[in-house]
């Protein structure tokens, strides 16, 4: 997906950021999610599975997406075996969103791959992508920016802000995100990766 050039496109004077192909495919897909896809009952997640792919998403068969999930774009997300989009999820896919195995995404997180460049006369967009490591768990209501990597196992706090990478198995809280400690005492599946 090609952000278009600002410079000549002017989007500050109502001109275009993406094009017009992308947009339609955007607005069909915001259609048919609110028709059939966002507001269906917690248990038909192979439903909206099955949505998302058709819009290009890559989800695998055991990764759960809740009601109310908000995807900007289908094609910029990648779930993989046993990730989770909890309720109320955003997902601003300008660039990849990928979900690796077992990570968790809570209540109306959001994950917002899309910038501005401050510094420029055209306010240009900035797209970077977001990976979110196995084991993995990103609170209630937390925001993670762009370009940001979330280490595997690391735990980003309720309502806290990353801007920057999140090293693995590690606890952040506040805005912005800062260390807390470690992640101890690790069993079962994540205890026998890590170890």
């Amino acid at each position: 997906m090609k952000i278009l050039d600002h410079a000549i496109t002017n989007p500050r004077e109502g001109g275009a950021t993406f094009s017009l192909s992308n947009r339609l495919e955007r607005a069909l897909w915001r259609v048919v999610w609110q028709a059939f896809g966002s507001w269906t009952p917690i248990p038909l997640f192979r439903w909206r599975r099955a949505l998302a792919r058709l819009f290009g998403a890559r989800i695998a068969a055991s990764a759960k997406i809740y009601p109310g999930v908000q995807i900007w774009y289908p094609r910029n997300l990648e779930m993989q075996e046993k990730s989770c989009l909890g309720p109320g999820v955003i997902c601003y896919t300008m660039a990849s969103i990928v979900l690796e195995p077992y990570a968790l995404v809570s209540q109306r997180a959001h994950i917002c791959c899309g910038t501005h460049d401050v510094d420029d006369l055209h306010f240009t967009l900035k797209a970077k992508p977001i990976r979110i490591g196995a084991q993995a768990w990103v609170a209630a209501e937390a925001f993670v920016g762009p370009g940001v990597t979330i280490g595997d196992g690391a735990v980003l706090g309720a309502r806290a802000v990353a801007f920057a990478n999140l090293e693995p198995w590690t606890i952040y809280v506040g805005n912005p995100a800062k260390k807390l400690r470690a992640r101890n005492n690790i069993t079962g599946v994540a205890g026998r990766e890590r170890g």
